[in-house]
């Protein structure tokens, strides 16, 4: 992956912004089927790497504790963010918790921990909560983003369970 270090540049203003989000969804689907979806390459793939009008030019997926996934991608061919994950604890059908950083070429931009906790809701339903804590810096990604990017993963989680059930 990447190793971005965020050098000394006295253009940049300085400054970390702290945040937590969480996003809970209810699926037609039990929580093995929801965790499938993670924890399986192939559909892992479909809704979480692969988006419309985004290129992804390497990804990996290492779904185990101590496990690494994580990705290049770009919008033009010019600009390129990288994701670096490891996973750091997995219970088979019920929680998921991993630290991940978010790079803009060669700028970190965002340090985070999410934790994703999956709980059988009645009728073969799975309550996902989706939880992230953040660190955000120099103001070059926010928590609304994120949260709003997370937002559309989980619809698209949704129809990766729907259609691939």
């Amino acid at each position: 992956m990447t190793s971005a270090t965020n050098k000394a540049d006295d253009t940049i203003a300085r400054s970390v912004t702290h945040a937590m989000f969480t996003i809970e969804r209810v699926y037609d689907a039990s929580p093995a089927r929801v965790f499938r979806a993670f924890s399986d390459e192939e559909a892992h793939h479909r809704w979480f790497v692969t988006e419309e009008g985004w290129d992804v030019i390497e990804y990996n997926h290492d779904f185990r504790v101590g496990g690494r996934e994580g990705g290049r991608f770009s919008q033009d061919g010019k600009v390129f963010y990288f994701n670096d994950t490891l996973y750091q604890d997995i219970v088979p059908d019920n929680r998921i918790v991993f630290a991940y950083t978010m790079d803009r070429d060669d700028t970190r931009i965002s340090a985070s921990v999410a934790t994703v906790e999956l709980k059988p809701e009645g009728d073969g339903k799975t309550r996902l909560k989706f939880t992230e804590q953040g660190a955000f810096l120099d103001g070059f990604d926010k928590a609304e983003f994120r949260e709003e990017g997370w937002q559309g993963l989980l619809e698209k989680l949704a129809v990766e369970i729907t259609e691939h059930a």
